[in-house]
């Protein structure tokens, strides 16, 4: 079996043990995974990303947003344009809004990768910065982003058939992390393959990866694209679970966010790339539980600078004890015990 059909069916089995997990959770609860399955995959992608090529992106949220006001455009449209009967049943809207999000992220990500191609450190991290501060402007110069209170995506009920089974948090769930799982597969296939060769190489040694007859610019455009492509899914996920998409939800806090979830995590790791999603999306819950059981006065005084506190706590305690991240802790850990075994001798085979 080739190493893309065991990734696939890796992939398939995670993805159904995922779905059976959403029937244990309350409605919240699937909420919360629909959010975290759509920062996995954005995750997902900068992780590969600046793991494999070094290329530092602070604007990844701007890449979630190209995807979900692609997706929120993309399917309103295939649902006016629809007949009735068509258009309820929700599956072609849903799959224009999902080639809509690809489409928008990956061409905003390919004009990013041609221009990271030229810029290195932090002048290619400035360009990222600045587009996250320039979206709640372009959201109020282009007419189709509606300004600065967004704009509403298509509601996607359960269907008929699920209807007496789960609610539409799960529904939700069941979609996230579907897409979730289309968007980072290839990821993972091409980490392991040729592609991540050849990124890992311009890493390494530009000058070299040259001379062996890699181009390092190419690398660099095609690493920036698939990342966007995967971010882009991720904002449409965020888009299915809470039927909008506005500039505030995607502004330089959540993009700050999303590098510190790949940080943690453990540069280069899908897996590592899951934890610190989660991490993200249940810290905050965590804070606000926390604030809210505090005297009035109190919480709001911490409210808004906790969350930031224990970010920063959790980046340095991590990165001081698992430079490596999660995704290196089983390699740390002094458990399962290994027995020494006895050194192999070397023979000598020179007559």
């Amino acid at each position: 079996m080739s190493p893309t059909a065991k990734t696939t069916l890796r992939a398939l089995a995670l993805t159904l043990l995922a779905i059976a997990a959403t029937f244990g959770l309350d409605p919240f609860r699937n909420y919360q995974l629909a959010v975290a399955a759509g920062c996995f995959a954005a995750v997902a992608g900068l992780t590969v990303l600046v793991g494999l090529t070094g290329q530092l992106s602070l604007g990844h949220a701007v890449l979630m947003a190209a995807g979900g006001y692609g997706y929120a455009i993309a399917a309103t449209a295939a649902a006016e344009a629809l007949p009735e009967s068509l258009a309820e049943s929700g599956v072609i809207p849903l799959l224009a809004g999902l080639a809509g999000a690809a489409l928008a992220a990956g061409v905003l990500g390919l004009l990013l990768g041609l221009a990271a191609a030229r810029l290195r450190g932090p002048y290619l991290a400035g360009l990222t910065l600045a587009l996250v501060i320039a979206l709640p402007s372009a959201a109020n110069v282009i007419p189709a982003l509606s300004g600065h209170q967004g704009r509403s995506a298509p509601f996607f009920g359960v269907p008929d058939a699920l209807s007496a089974l789960i609610v539409v948090e799960q529904w939700h769930a069941w979609l996230a992390i579907v897409v979730a799982a289309v968007a980072v597969t290839p990821l993972v296939v091409l980490r392991g393959g040729r592609a991540g060769l050849r990124m890992r190489s311009v890493l390494g040694d530009e000058t070299a990866a040259r001379l062996a007859g890699v181009d390092p610019r190419r690398v660099k455009t095609g690493a920036f694209t698939a990342s966007a492509l995967s971010a882009g899914l991720g904002g449409a996920v965020l888009a299915i679970a809470t039927q909008s998409v506005s500039p505030g939800a995607y502004g330089l806090g959540f993009s700050l966010l999303l590098v510190v979830a790949a940080v943690v995590g453990g540069l280069g790791s899908i897996g590592g790339a899951a934890a610190g999603s989660a991490l993200v999306v249940v810290l905050p819950w965590l804070v606000d539980q926390l604030t809210s059981a505090l005297p009035a006065g109190f919480g709001q005084r911490l409210n808004g600078t906790l969350a930031v506190l224990l970010f920063g706590v959790v980046v340095i305690a991590v990165t001081a004890a698992w430079p490596g991240g999660l995704a290196h802790l089983r390699h740390r850990l002094p458990w399962p015990a290994r027995t020494a075994e006895p050194p192999v001798p070397v023979q000598n085979t020179e007559r």
